[in-house]
């Protein structure tokens, strides 16, 4: 007891020894000394001797000498004092407690912050070689509680709200490492984290010193094991990975609100790292989302707008999740989708990737190696199929959507070459008509808010040469004999002979869309015992046929002795259940039984005119 009662005796003698003023001028003075900052201590100055000598500051307030902007404000601010100095008449500072402090942190395009005098005055004191009188750094540990952090980007106009936070900050005086540790609420989510500096001198001089953090956020974590360096401006180099259960979620947390609608599920990230700046460049990546897994090099940068680059291989690309909630077709209808495209997401951020893949699943159809470039610039993406090995042949060409005030701009340019018909018609197109190998282009181009406008707004041209194949639905050639026997059995020869084929040796069709009205320039078939041609429209927005035609038997005499047989006919309707009609005259004229009465009908109203001639 004797020992206690002498040690607060010493304490007490101290504390009158020395003033609460003096003691209150050398702690501002030290905290300016330290930060480059100017304190305003506003608030009444408590000292204490017992259990622990410590200073408690409050209403404390440190601003900029020149801008005189308040960049650090605490409700309480408390000082533990070195006991042994104090015994001597000498007030150093061991650690230093923020109470409700409310901190603001303004990041510059040249990577400074406003901050970085205090960084620049611990290089300077915290340097092996550094002076005696240099060495104004007494304390070694800062402790937050309750705090908020505010971060600016003025060049960006980002502002940004880091609240909760409790922080210990320490560089023990014994080690050359610095430590962080704890946890703050940003956007309702508490982020635990951590992070340790194993030179931290050495890296505020510009030297490479071991940079360990870790994050754990909701819905994210990342952990990062590398190297850092502050001079000439921060560096960070190293191997990074972070993973989370939904992208989707994570990018909404981070504030981006404007998302594509399909994908962004599962996410994990290992890569090589390299941050300079506003710049985070990747490498040696292994990147993994919704099940599709790539390696390659990424780049990303917010200097001015944010910029995505890189090039990617893969094994197997599933493009199925990002299209999955797009709808050519509306739900349980046979019209086109009015459901409004949004393309929000397109805005704020720039991208050029390439992307190489040994197989590509798309819907239904599956394709082979394929070589795809995605280009976003203000607004618009630009995709180009470099080369997609397919349907046994190939496929290039360009897709390119854009924001615009009347709703979605459109426009394409593809190529399908020495494809096979059927295959790629029926699994990218859903149409199964068509037989054979040939080639496809078309080049389109359209503006509207849904695919119901964009359809019936749609401009352009088609193309399509096919030899060796079939048109699949219809017999041509077994109706029209049929026909030529039976004339007047026109509807069930029809309805029947939709189960066969009609085999053709060369199949051209060329059409001409002008706002949604696709009109046949060209269309023949031509078989070893069939000919079609077509002329007419069809109107794309009411997905409706209305063309005639004429088809003819050919390759030998017909059952009356004729070289040929030419029989006009039509097709109106839906797509999926057009109605074809043979012309009814044409039929009751080659009739046995009805042709004679139509001739003498006509020879009497007509008189001796030219003979009938069915109209083509």
């Amino acid at each position: 007891m004797a020992v206690v009662a002498a040690g607060v005796s010493v304490l007490a003698a101290a504390t009158h020894a020395i003033p609460a003023d003096t003691i209150r001028e050398t702690v501002a003075s030290e905290i300016k000394a330290m930060t480059g900052l100017d304190p305003l201590l506003r608030g009444p100055v408590a000292v204490s001797m017992f259990p622990a000598s410590t200073v408690e500051f409050s209403d404390v307030v440190l601003s900029e000498p020149l801008a005189g902007e308040t960049t650090f404000a605490a409700e309480q601010l408390t000082v533990n004092l070195r006991l042994v100095p104090l015994l001597a008449g000498r007030i150093e500072i061991a650690d230093i407690s923020l109470t409700k402090p409310h901190i603001t942190v303004t990041l510059f395009p040249n990577g400074r912050t406003n901050w970085s005098p205090l960084i620049d005055i611990l290089a300077r004191t915290l340097k092996p070689n550094a002076k005696h009188d240099e060495k104004v750094v007494s304390f070694s540990e800062i402790r937050i509680k309750d705090g908020v952090v505010t971060v600016r980007m003025p060049d960006r106009d980002v502002h940004e709200t880091l609240e909760g936070v409790e922080l210990s900050l320490a560089w023990p005086s014994i080690a050359k490492s610095f430590g962080a540790t704890g946890h703050f609420i940003w956007h309702n989510e508490t982020v635990d984290t951590s992070v340790a500096i194993a030179d931290f001198p050495g890296a505020l001089a510009g030297n490479d010193s071991g940079l360990k953090f870790r994050i754990s956020a909701g819905p994210l974590k990342a952990a990062f094991d590398g190297a850092m360096s502050y001079e000439p401006s921060l560096k960070i180099d190293g191997t990074l990975a972070a993973d989370t259960v939904s992208l989707r979620e994570a990018l909404r947390w981070r504030g981006d609100q404007s998302l594509p609608t399909g994908g962004l599920g599962r996410f994990a990230l290992k890569a090589h790292a390299g941050i300079n700046g506003r710049t985070i460049a990747l490498s040696n990546l292994n990147v993994e989302l919704d099940g599709n897994v790539a390696e390659g090099v990424l780049s990303y940068a917010t200097t001015g707008r944010q910029v995505l680059q890189g090039t990617l291989a893969v094994d197997k690309l599933d493009i199925g999740p990002y299209v999955s909630a797009f709808r050519l077709i509306a739900d349980n209808t046979r019209d086109w989708d009015q459901r409004s495209l949004m393309l929000d997401w397109f805005s704020g951020w720039d991208a050029d990737l390439r992307v190489s893949a040994a197989r590509v699943q798309f819907a239904r159809a599956e394709l082979g190696r394929t070589a795809v470039a995605a280009n976003m610039r203000s607004g618009r993406l630009l995709i180009t199929i470099g080369e997609s090995q397919a349907f046994n042949g190939l496929i290039t060409g360009t897709i390119a959507l854009g924001k615009a005030e009347s709703g979605v701009e459109f426009r394409s340019q593809m190529q399908f070459s020495n494809v096979e018909l059927e295959k790629c018609l029926g699994e990218l197109f859903d149409i199964h008509r068509l037989e054979g190998s040939g080639n496809l282009a078309f080049s389109v181009d359209s503006v509207g808010h849904s695919v119901q406008e964009l359809a019936g707004n749609l401009n352009g041209t088609v193309q399509v040469a096919a030899k060796q194949g079939a048109l699949n639905g219809w017999n041509v050639e077994q109706m029209m004999r049929r026909l030529q026997r039976s004339p007047l059995s026109a509807n069930s020869d029809f309805r029947n002979g939709r189960n066969g084929r009609t085999p053709f040796d060369k199949l051209d069709i060329g059409l001409r869309v002008a706002h949604g009205l696709a009109t046949i320039e060209d269309v023949m078939l031509e078989g070893p015992s069939v000919r079609l041609a077509l002329t007419g429209t069809t109107s794309i927005a009411a997905r409706e046929f209305d063309f005639s035609g004429i088809a003819n038997l050919t390759g030998g005499a017909t059952s009356d002795g004729n070289a040929s047989f030419d029989l006009p006919f039509t097709v109106q309707g839906q797509w999926g259940s057009p109605l074809i009609t043979p012309d009814t005259r044409t039929l009751i004229q080659r009739s046995p039984a009805t042709g004679p009465l139509l001739d003498d009908a006509i020879h009497r109203l007509t008189g001796p005119a030219s003979p009938f001639r069915p109209s083509r």
